[in-house]
């Protein structure tokens, strides 16, 4: 599977000190089997930190992560209580001690209406049961790889 990470510089490396506290799966690398997403989220970045976008491919090796009994692999195939929850401990965090244990884990990306309303799950101006009506039929969710730990990144090849 080819999947890309939309920046504002090339990828030599992965270098998991570059990555911020706060994200949808915690710190870690984040790839799209997107291409349209990572040229965007490449501009964003540009416009962000200077540079120029820049979208850097990777073949990943899936089916022996899959394999691998040493590694963690959380899947999120749609938008659910789960999920929220999950995206909530990360975004709250704003250390560099990482909330779970995966090493890999797919799922939507958290866009600004689910980041809305996670929002009023925290002020508790909803519930959770609000919060999964909320989230639960939306449509148009793009996903997200990421990738927190070297064992992970050894599945991922530049090309």
């Amino acid at each position: 599977m080819i999947l890309y990470h939309g920046s504002n510089i090339e990828i030599d490396s992965i270098d998991f000190s570059r990555s911020r506290p706060g994200k949808d799966f915690g710190i870690g690398f984040y790839l799209s089997a997107d291409l349209i997403q990572a040229e965007e989220m490449a501009t964003k970045k540009s416009l962000l930190f200077g540079g120029s976008p820049c979208v850097t491919r990777y073949e990943f090796d899936e089916a022996s992560a899959l394999a691998d009994v040493e590694l963690t692999y959380k899947r999120f195939e749609k938008y659910s209580l789960e999920w929220g929850r999950f995206i909530k401990l990360n975004r709250e965090n704003k250390t560099k001690e990482q909330r779970h244990t995966y090493d890999i884990v797919y799922g939507p990306i958290a866009n600004d209406t689910v980041g809305f309303q996670l929002r009023r799950l925290s002020a508790e101006i909803i519930d959770t049961d609000q919060f999964v009506k909320e989230i639960e039929h939306m449509s148009g969710e793009t996903y997200q790889f990421f990738f927190g730990t070297e064992k992970a990144v050894k599945y991922l090849k530049k090309i």
